[in-house]
């Protein structure tokens, strides 16, 4: 039998199997990066050129699906399939991207406002988990090329912002990528142990991480004290980045060499060219470019007026994040730079002179987040010997939701002692007790992980599907306890109880439990998604039958008729074995229920303001 080998005081790889690579999974270029010699070395193109795969994903008519650079030039010619920043499709639901979902050339799909988003392409229907994927398949693939062997441990970065939804959303990416991820690591708290900053145990400081990606613009105060890194603030602006700096250029040059209308292809050229403008300029005075028959000049004093009020916002955004650490400037002892875009004098002139000191910007600031990946998987590799690890619970641990599904609540690998909890409710109108199991393992079905208790929640006040609020909390102390409340918060009705994760679980079987469940990422993946298309399709029919119940009186036969039998081919389709076909039912019932619904809006109000009661 196969056999991972764990430490299971320090959470870490034993030696005979410790390669952990690092990854920096972002909106716009992504990268992976391992410890060669005792340093990060960043994986470069074949050219041994660039460490960046871009986060793009084209889907080509026949199948095939091409990841990073070969996409690019697919943004333009066939926008519908090119799929970017999924980063930001993360862990989110329709209503959280409304603002902006009509900026993706791709579709984006809205069936339920608090449901999580997919993405649409032709009759195929991705979750941001499953292109995420993709991204973190290219990087494992790419790293396994240059060091001839295989690779199935990382440790992947994220924003310090990111909740608990987007974190657990990219562990489950990485596993369907074939990955055990081993932490999910902040990117400031990544990037301060690139340039050595908590390393050492004697390290007490205050740093701030200025990191102005592609797409999006961070900066984050974090507090380290005996080797523990605490996030005390974090700001933003998740649209603000280098393509914005490029946009400053684009719109001057068609403004000052009055270029009129672009086709799309002559568009993305002049982009291209502005986005080399600003390299040149990062280290020249002067640019001279080409755009068509128009000669491009640019200066580096023209630049910095341009994207003076770009960066300004991101002061703007620092100055938040200080007053919300409670912090005066002179209180940061260290500032580091993050982000491609860092690279331009004047902005780390306004950095510098902001904070009143001179900024960390010898690293690759591309590269900087990765190579501190790949330091803390050295940590927990086991290879830096005098730094101390957390004791961290090492299988997952959740409960059972609807459709046999495993909904985690404490991923494996945190450090304990620690605490969360989620909100739930009911799925049956009137519901008075709920029966929760709780499981561990790292299987999406609940039939392939281990049970370690089950109670019922009893008493809950009968109230219509949907409107309990019920929240379960699962708090886990040092010595590997766990104890699982769950409460209706409306009524205050709760029930608790004590289990021991741990007991009866030797190393090989933990071993094999975590091998089961990247060996069979992709079929629990295919389970999972077919259950949750299952339970949302079960949910629409519910649904269409109470609308028609309720609004009957205005509704025509022949709508009524119409509605029923999209619901009818719905309820077929859920015993099917698609989940594509279930979510095309459902967008097909969606969009035919959706301005009924909006009517059934009106109807009721103009009965109300007639004084006439609303059943």
């Amino acid at each position: 039998m196969a056999k991972i080998a764990i430490d299971l005081k320090s959470g870490s790889i034993k030696k005979e199997d410790n390669l952990i690579v690092g990854i920096d999974l972002g909106t716009t270029n992504s990268l992976v990066a391992y410890i060669k010699d005792g340093q990060p070395e960043v994986v470069r193109d074949p050219d041994g050129r660039s460490g960046l795969v871009p986060s793009l994903i084209y889907f080509a008519a026949d199948q095939e699906v091409i990841v990073g650079d070969a996409a690019r030039s697919h943004l333009v010619a066939d926008p519908g399939r090119t799929i970017f920043s999924v980063k930001r499709l993360m862990g989110k639901s329709f209503s959280d991207l409304a603002d902006y979902a009509h900026q993706m050339g791709y579709q984006i799909i809205q069936d339920d406002q608090d449901r999580l988003v997919k993405v649409r392409v032709d009759d195929i229907f991705f979750t941001p988990i499953e292109l995420s994927a993709l991204i973190l398949r290219e990087l494992k693939t790419r790293v396994e090329t240059e060091l001839d062997r295989k690779v199935d441990k990382a440790v992947i970065t994220v924003p310090a912002y990111f909740n608990d939804a987007q974190r657990q959303a990219t562990r489950d990416a990485g596993k369907l990528a074939g990955l055990d991820v081993l932490r999910i690591v902040n990117e400031p708290t990544a990037a301060s142990l690139a340039y050595g900053i908590g390393l050492s145990r004697d390290d007490s400081k205050t740093i701030a991480v200025y990191d102005l990606g592609g797409g999006t613009f961070d900066i984050s105060i974090l507090r380290i004290e005996d080797g523990v890194f605490e996030v005390i603030a974090t700001n933003g602006d998740t649209f603000l980045g280098g393509d914005d700096l490029d946009q400053a250029i684009v719109s001057h040059w068609e403004t000052r060499f009055n270029l009129g209308e672009h086709t799309p292809s002559a568009r993305q050229a002049l982009r291209l060219e502005a986005e080399r403008a600003k390299k040149v300029l990062s280290t020249e005075t002067q640019f001279t470019g080409q755009s068509g028959n128009h000669t491009l000049t640019l200066s580096r004093a023209e630049l910095e007026t341009l994207i003076q009020p770009l960066i300004e916002r991101t002061m703007d955004c620092c100055r938040a994040a200080m007053k919300d650490a409670g912090l005066e400037k002179q209180a940061v002892n260290e500032v580091i730079m993050v982000g491609g875009s860092t690279r331009i004098p004047y902005v780390k002139q306004t950095v510098s002179a902001y904070f009143g000191r001179p900024v960390h910007d010898e690293l690759d600031p591309d590269e900087v987040v990765a190579a501190g990946a790949a330091i803390q998987a050295d940590i927990l590799a086991g290879n830096r010997k005098d730094l101390l690890l957390l004791d961290i619970t090492p299988l997952s641990l959740g409960i059972e939701t609807v459709g046999g599904l495993m909904d985690v609540i404490i991923p494996r690998n945190t450090k304990v002692p620690c605490g969360y909890a989620r909100q739930y409710t009911t799925s049956v109108d009137g519901q008075k007790n709920l029966k929760i199991g709780v499981f561990q393992g790292e299987r999406d079905l609940v039939a392939n992980n281990r049970k370690l208790a089950e109670f019922i929640l009893s008493d809950i006040p009968p109230m219509p599907a949907g409107i309990p609020k019920l929240e379960i909390r699962f708090q886990l102390n040092a010595d590997g306890i766990l104890q699982v409340t769950a409460k209706e918060l409306r009524s205050g009705t709760s029930q608790s109880i004590m289990v021991k994760p741990q007991y009866g679980i030797d190393e090989e079987e933990m071993g094999r439990m975590l091998l089961d469940s990247i060996r069979h990422a992709e079929d629990d993946m295919q389970q999972k998604a077919l259950a949750e298309a299952r339970n949302e399709g079960n949910m629409m029919v519910q649904s269409a039958k109470k609308f028609v119940q309720q609004n009957s009186s205005w509704l025509t036969p022949e709508e009524i008729s119409r509605i029923e039998e999209h619901a009818a081919e719905l309820a077929s389709a859920i015993e099917d074995e698609s989940k594509d076909t279930i979510q095309a039912r459902i967008e097909s019932l969606n969009a035919f229920t959706t301005p009924l619904a909006h009517k059934a809006l009106e109807v009721h109000v103009a009965s109300a303001m007639k004084g006439q009661a609303i059943k």
